[in-house]
């Protein structure tokens, strides 16, 4: 593998971190003391494992000088990572895509006490490609469809159509019937991030964020919300159903947040990214893809 492709995979899994000014003889010295949370046997068996890289991707050496700028790049682990025991399906694979079926509770990408037990790890080591990208992302607690660029060449072709919106993105939900409103209906309104920082709200001002909003089934005390964001913001559709008065059913932070509580496995958010549909920016066909994921009553 070249420099530049071992760069491009270093880019795609690990942190960056420039060094900061200090009278560190090494970089193995300056990262035991700018992360003191990691001991320094932890940082020596790092990059005896090839766990920590240069600029150019490339393993460094224990006695490598310190040099204030200078690029490393770092691979997060976690002592003891608890297994998340869910399993991921792929969907679609080929030489520019990789489309996965995320389960409820897998986070996509490395975050907090995940390394690991992310969507994008699990993939990386079942398709042996560590150039694979999240294309965009679902939070930990929804299901469904997630796309993963799996060709450097191609990747800023495919990254274009989110932000032009020229994806088709279809959700689905079950929360509490709204039979006051009026269906099918739009809800727009303006999100900015709340508190605690994991949370998003809404604030006064002009809209940010769109929903388009449908009555699949009704089923007593509950229905089955059909659910199309025009926009992409964190945690929009849940935001925008508690605002509507229909909270989705099992979710921990909305309305309110739910403290020290475990995952429960038997009750997963009832929130599920079921449809994608687009151009193929390459090919030129349509793409579409259905999850194979339901969400039970």
């Amino acid at each position: 593998m070249s420099s530049a492709s071992v760069f491009s995979a270093a880019q795609s899994q690990a942190s960056t971190l420039y060094l900061p000014p200090g009278d560190w003889r090494t970089v193995f010295d300056c990262l035991c003391d700018h992360f003191s949370t990691i001991g320094r046997e932890q940082w020596r068996d790092r990059i005896a494992r090839g766990r920590v890289l240069d600029g150019e991707g490339r393993p460094i050496a224990l006695d490598l000088p310190y040099k204030e700028g200078l690029r490393i790049h770092y691979f997060r682990e976690v002592p003891d990572e608890k297994p998340i025991p869910v399993v991921e399906s792929i969907l679609y694979a080929d030489e520019h895509l990789v489309v996965a079926d995320k389960p409820h509770f897998l986070p996509v990408t490395p975050a907090g006490e995940y390394v690991e037990q992310t969507l994008l790890r699990r993939l990386i080591r079942r398709l042996d490609n560590p150039h694979l990208v999240p294309l965009h992302r679902i939070d930990r607690h929804t299901a469904g469809l997630v796309i993963f660029s799996a060709n450097p060449q191609t990747r800023s072709a495919y990254q274009s159509l989110f932000p032009t919106r020229q994806i088709e993105k279809r959700y689905e939900a079950i929360a509490p019937a709204l039979p006051g409103l009026n269906f099918p209906m739009v809800h727009k309104s303006r999100m900015v991030d709340g508190e605690p920082f994991f949370r998003m709200q809404e604030v006064s001002g002009d809209s940010n964020t769109e929903t388009a909003v449908e009555v699949r089934e009704r089923n007593g005390e509950l229905w089955r919300y059909g659910l199309y964001p025009v926009t992409g913001k964190k945690h929009q559709l849940r935001v925008h159903m508690t605002s509507l008065g229909a909270s989705i059913c099992n979710d921990p932070f909305y309305p309110e947040v739910l403290r020290d509580v475990e995952d429960d496995y038997a009750k997963p958010l009832k929130l599920l990214a079921q449809g994608l549909r687009f151009i193929d920016p390459v090919t030129g066909q349509t793409r579409e893809f259905e999850s194979r994921i339901t969400l039970d009553w």
